[in-house]
Order: C-alpha cells, then sequence, then structure tokens
C-alpha cells in the first residue's frame, strides 16, 4: 500500500494496517542504505513475479524494493461529461448515501424499517441529482469530460541492499531459466 503505514506503537517500527492486528513490522525506507538494482523488467507483474520467487527462496526481502522509473501520468478520457450525466451520477451517489443513512436509522426502528430505508434512499436520490446538476452546471463547461488517471512507470527495477545483490542476481538467474506458466 502507498502511504499506508503506521508506526509501530512497540519500537518505532512501521507495520502495515492490512495485517489484521498481526503487526508484522517492515523497515521504514533508509535514504543512507545502499541499494543496488539487480534486475528490470518492463511490466510490474513480471518485478512482483520476480520479488515473489526471491521470498519463496528465503530471500531477505526486506531488504528490497520494486522501484518504477519513468513515472508518466495518464488520463484516459472516458466521455463526455453532460448536465443529464452528472444528474445520474447524483442519482447513484445520493442512493448509495441514502441507503447508508437508510440503514443506520432502521436499527433503531423496530417496525417499519423497509419503509426507512427506501425514504431515506428517494430522499438520497433526490438531493444526489439536484447538487450533481448544481456542481456540474457551476464548472460553466471548463471540464465536460470524465477521465481516469493512472500512474505509469517505463520500467520496475528490483533493488536490494549492497550486501545481498550476488545472492539476488544469483536467484533471479535462476528465474529467468524457468519456463514461464500461466
Amino acid at each position: 500500500m502507498i502511504g499506508a503505514n503506521i508506526r509501530d506503537e512497540q519500537g518505532g517500527g512501521m507495520t502495515t494496517p492490512g495485517d489484521r492486528g498481526q503487526g508484522v513490522p517492515i523497515q521504514p525506507v533508509d535514504p543512507t542504505r545502499a541499494m543496488v538494482t539487480v534486475a528490470t523488467y518492463p511490466e510490474y507483474a513480471d518485478a512482483q513475479r520476480a520479488m515473489d520467487f526471491l521470498s519463496d527462496n528465503n530471500f531477505p526481502v526486506e531488504h528490497s524494493a520494486i522501484v518504477g522509473t519513468n513515472l508518466r501520468m495518464v488520463e484516459q478520457v472516458l466521455g463526455r461529461m453532460t448536465t443529464g450525466k452528472a444528474t445520474l451520477y447524483g442519482i447513484g451517489a445520493g442512493a448509495w448515501f441514502g441507503l447508508f443513512i437508510g440503514l443506520l436509522f432502521a436499527i433503531f426502528v423496530p417496525r417499519a424499517w423497509l419503509t426507512m430505508i427506501l425514504t431515506a434512499v428517494l430522499i438520497g436520490a433526490i438531493w444526489g441529482a439536484i447538487f450533481g446538476a448544481i456542481a456540474h452546471a457551476m464548472t460553466r463547461g471548463k471540464r465536460d469530460f470524465t477521465a481516469a488517471r493512472s500512474l505509469q512507470a517505463s520500467e520496475y527495477g528490483i533493488s536490494v541492499s549492497a550486501q545481498y545483490a550476488e545472492q539476488a542476481q544469483q536467484l533471479l538467474a535462476r528465474l529467468s531459466a524457468q519456463p514461464l506458466t500461466t
């Protein structure tokens, strides 16, 4: 996870929030630690496969990183945004929010809980439609399209601490000798 590291209360180490309370420590990035790139790959999946291979062969992966180079931001245009589409998106977002609020209120209503949920969804959809249309109108045509942004690298390198570089190169040489399995 990018930027999702949390300080561990015990010793100032780092843990990942996705480990469900197991507190698996990870090492913070140390800029003084000399890193050596031992392999590069055109696709992230290939670099991930190589890192997994290192891990499977008991390589100390806590001394390694996958580094993307030559980064570029790509914005894929998905289509034209109109007031009608903005209103429809607003209806959807408002309905989801209404469902959430309706479910919260339904916890406290012993009877007619279904009516409570449906009413909240309807009110949320109406307000979502209003706010979606107003928000789009306020842009005055400055950005009349929808897009998805992504960060892409031209290549991905496996970097390891200098003291482990030779071991990593030997293991990765074995990986490149193996046939690809899908």
